[in-house]
């Protein structure tokens, strides 16, 4: 019989340490969105302009998903210690990706239905307002792009170390809120595009147009988005290498093939960490979980495993 100290089966279950830098970084974005929404719906008032006034608006929806972003990191912070969450609060931090993916993908409607209604029921432009605020706004966005991608250089920088050299890593609340900052700096330059060709040309058509290519280059990014934290929010893992990594370092160990995973199951649960339950038959009376544990210890991104083993006498 193998007896072994209860501390070697004890561990925390904080498996990820989340990003200050990067809920830093979504915080400062999320309030200079919030100032840069009030401008231009205070100046498209003020100068009796839709497409400024629109605009405002279009941004009030981004403040709000990287809002929903900030609240993420502070609500998977606060509870990460909480032991109702089985396998940490890390997928707070993804689902508040996944719902900023599907603001950005209503925004794309949003800028759709606005489009075709110009094309239809063209509205009057104060071309040169609109264009300074637009590139104002898009300067904004710039800088926020910035602050998100030094925070992402920081985050990624801490995990370096601990790289799996699958590229699993991304900070997808973090890529949400960077996309949503990237999309509106796309709209802003094709605002400003559109606006430059009706003010020098008189080509109003070319705005509703604008705003429909600019919505179609939102709609692929929220749908890749939606796809990347889907799969994570869904434990859609089985396809990754590290599963047959799992099935290689057990069946063909010491033991010669002599060992078989009858059922294995493995799901992320943070950054690059994930977590795996496996049944194992085998022929070696002596094979316990704590040698299994050890052989899985070779991939360092394996940080909960729960092992049943099956002895076949015959």
């Amino acid at each position: 019989m193998h007896t072994h100290n209860l501390s070697q089966w004890s561990h925390h279950h904080v498996f990820d340490a989340g990003s200050h830098a990067a809920e830093r970084g979504t915080r400062a974005v999320m309030w200079i969105t919030a100032v840069m929404m009030v401008i231009e719906i205070i100046s498209g008032w003020w100068y009796n302009s839709m497409a400024l006034l629109a605009d405002g608006w279009h941004m009030s929806s981004h403040a709000v998903a990287i809002g929903l972003s900030a609240f993420a990191y502070g609500a998977a912070r606060r509870y990460a210690k909480d032991p109702r969450f089985a396998f940490g609060t890390w997928k707070i931090e993804v689902l508040g990706g996944f719902a900023s993916a599907i603001f950005l993908l209503g925004v794309a409607v949003m800028m759709v239905v606005g489009s075709v209604e110009r094309i239809f029921s063209p509205q009057p432009i104060h071309y040169q307002e609109a264009i300074i605020i637009a590139a104002i706004g898009l300067i904004v966005n710039i800088v926020c792009a910035v602050i998100l991608g030094q925070a992402h250089d920081h985050d990624h920088g801490h995990h370096h170390a601990h790289d799996d050299g699958h590229g699993h890593h991304h900070d997808l609340n973090l890529k949400s809120a960077y996309v949503h900052v990237v999309a509106d700096a796309a709209t802003s330059v094709l605002a400003v595009l559109a606006l430059a060709g009706g003010w020098l040309y008189g080509w109003s058509w070319l705005d509703p147009l604008m705003g429909i290519v600019g919505a179609a280059l939102v709609a692929i990014w929220a749908k890749n988005l939606i796809a990347e934290t889907g799969k994570v929010l869904l434990d859609r893992e089985m396809d990754h290498p590290v599963v047959d990594e799992i099935r290689e370092v057990i069946e063909t160990g010491p033991e010669g093939g002599d060992t078989k995973i009858a059922d294995l199951h493995v799901w992320r649960i943070g950054k690059g960490k994930y977590s795996c339950a496996l049944s194992v038959v085998t022929h070696d009376a002596n094979l316990t979980a704590v040698h299994v544990r050890e052989l899985l210890s070779q991939h360092e991104e394996i940080v909960h495993s729960t092992i049943e083993i099956h002895h076949c006498l015959v």
